[in-house]
């Protein structure tokens, strides 16, 4: 495992050297809130509006409700998700990366437990919209949610893409396991610098900044 910040020189320059070798990979799939995008949403708060336990998944909650009662909260959700959305500004490095990856030929797919809607608002709002095709925005409206990697599955599916030429970008353990689940290589992004989840990572780093440097 690599981390964006080493010690000492050669800490440094076996970061570089990680660094330099994913950005050879062709295949990339990011998450979106709160990796690409500065992270806004406080899920505890969200939960508590919505009247679900603490500390459990917000979607795997609703989906143990009766459908009327989860119907109901998914519509709340929807909204205060939008009007997030609507805020949403790019993750440091964010339009960089994607430039660079996107002039050296590289697939990019966008995998959230968002909404579709909400994809498409949200990346505009940032300024990132332009760097992904329609049919490679898969939100929960769509597919799985993660940690199932059948989101990842289905993009190197289209793209005809192995797994190890792939790589699973995100702030949450729900991108790391899913990358996991599909075999691919697993970058985490902690704005915070903390990395709770570095476990099930191959390399952490703070910002996407420093990929698109080396």
């Amino acid at each position: 495992m690599s981390y964006q910040n080493g010690s000492s020189s050669s800490g440094q320059n076996k970061s570089r050297s990680s660094y330099q070798a994913i950005m050879k990979k062709p295949y990339w799939v990011f998450d979106m809130d709160g990796t690409l995008t500065i992270a806004q949403h406080d899920f505890d708060a969200i939960r508590e509006e919505l009247g679900l336990p603490e500390g459990l998944p917000i979607l795997e909650s609703l989906d143990k409700l009766p459908a009327a009662e989860a119907n109901a909260l998914h519509t709340k959700l929807n909204q205060i998700e939008l009007d997030i959305a609507h805020q949403s500004k790019p993750a440091e490095g964010a339009a960089d990366l994607l430039e660079s990856l996107s002039q050296k030929g590289s697939k990019l797919g966008l995998l959230t437990r968002n909404n579709a809607i909400n994809i498409e608002v949200t990346l505009k709002a940032a300024g990132l919209y332009e760097f992904f095709d329609v049919e490679n925005l898969l939100s929960r409206d769509c597919i799985n949610p993660k940690p199932a990697p059948d989101g990842i599955n289905k993009l190197l599916s289209g793209w005809q893409a192995k797994p190890q030429d792939a790589v699973m970008v995100g702030d949450h353990l729900h991108d790391l396991l899913a990358g996991r689940n599909a075999q691919t290589f697993t970058l985490y992004v902690d704005q915070q610098g903390e990395f709770p989840f570095k476990d099930h990572a191959d390399i952490c780093i703070q910002s996407l900044s420093v990929l698109h440097q080396v």
